[in-house]
């Protein structure tokens, strides 16, 4: 009796040490500086924040365990050698180019005045909860109104941040709450965005000009010294190739100069609209997924105008993670099936 009673306390002061062990994510609200900052371990992960220099609160910077900045630094913080177009790309963030007929996805300030009411932006209201623990929670009120004033989607979205080994995980979970009949045009420009840091970015791009949905060209110069970039998906196609594909997952794998190897990977989820997505994955430093756009992707598929209903609600469930190795097609997949069952 004495050794069974012994053997007890042993096995719950080892499950004390395990729970000592575990990750500590803080979450961490400055109104005033207009941010909320994430840190695992008292080390840097992420920041939700809504300055006024952009059009949409994002997430940024993102920072793998091991201290390696993945995203890039433009136009917030911006870092020589790297890219400074498409001002609309700041860390990560959730919106898209054709709501009603408004762009949510190219607005910054670089728009013209001129263009400026055929633009809409996502506004910040209110942090509705913050947890912090073995995992951090986050939660957020929005809304998204167009250039002609009107509000058109009430938005809440969670967050919640972990980490388990040398993997950072990001769940986001965004429902949209329809103020007027909400139609999502079929457009390239969407939905769940990140702008990756230089040496990510593809070793074959080139560069180029690049338009938007309006036909807005954007001059991308060619700097591939230092890339390094190779995207792959759960259908197995793997760099340039990748772009307009469909597929439950899609990972980008780069290096450092100083050889960090880093892994960035989205995963979408069966219960998001017109599962599988899109990828509208570029090798300038551009990594989305977009389940809604369609015939944009492939002149073969039908026009998908996805439409929300005046009170109807949409939700879309990601996750991404950021892992400092090169994560594997098999690991991937083992990962993709634990989040869709959940």
């Amino acid at each position: 009796m004495h050794k069974l009673l012994l053997g007890s306390v042993l096995m719950a002061m080892s499950g004390l040490q395990v729970a000592a062990a575990a990750s500590k994510v803080e979450v961490k609200t400055d109104e005033a500086k207009q941010r909320v900052d994430v840190t695992i371990d008292g080390k840097p992960f992420t920041a939700y924040v809504w300055p006024n220099t952009l059009k949409k609160p994002v997430l940024f910077p993102l920072v793998a365990a091991d201290g390696v900045t993945v995203t890039r630094g433009y136009p917030l913080a911006p870092r020589e050698t790297e890219r400074v177009d498409h001002p609309h790309h700041a860390g990560l963030w959730f919106n898209y180019g054709n709501a009603n007929g408004f762009d949510f996805w190219n607005n910054s300030d670089a728009i013209k005045p001129e263009q400026r009411s055929k633009m809409g932006t996502i506004h910040h209201e209110k942090i509705v909860s913050t947890k912090s623990g073995a995992k951090g929670e986050l939660v957020v009120d929005s809304v998204w109104e167009t250039g002609a004033g009107q509000n058109i989607f009430n938005q809440r979205t969670k967050y919640v941040f972990s980490q388990q080994g040398d993997a950072r995980t990001i769940d986001m979970n965004v429902t949209l709450t329809a103020l007027e009949k909400v139609v999502f045009h079929d457009d390239k420009e969407g939905v769940l965005g990140i702008r990756v840091a230089h040496f990510l970015e593809s070793p074959t791009e080139k560069g180029g000009t690049f338009a938007d949905a309006s036909g807005r060209p954007t001059k991308v110069e060619g700097n591939t010294a230092g890339a390094t970039g190779v995207y792959l998906t759960s259908e197995g196609k793997q760099g340039d190739a990748v772009w307009s594909t469909r597929g439950k997952w899609c990972k980008l794998t780069g290096t450092t100069p100083d050889g960090h190897t880093e892994t960035i990977a989205i995963f979408d989820h069966t219960g998001n609209p017109n599962y599988p997505t899109y990828w509208h994955a570029r090798g300038y430093g551009l990594f989305a997924a977009n389940p809604l756009g369609q015939k944009i992707f492939d002149a073969k598929q039908p026009q998908l105008d996805y439409t929300v209903e005046k009170g109807k609600t949409v939700t879309f469930r990601y996750r991404i993670t950021i892992s400092s190795h090169d994560v594997t097609a098999d690991e991937m997949n083992k990962a993709s099936k634990a989040f869709e069952g959940q």
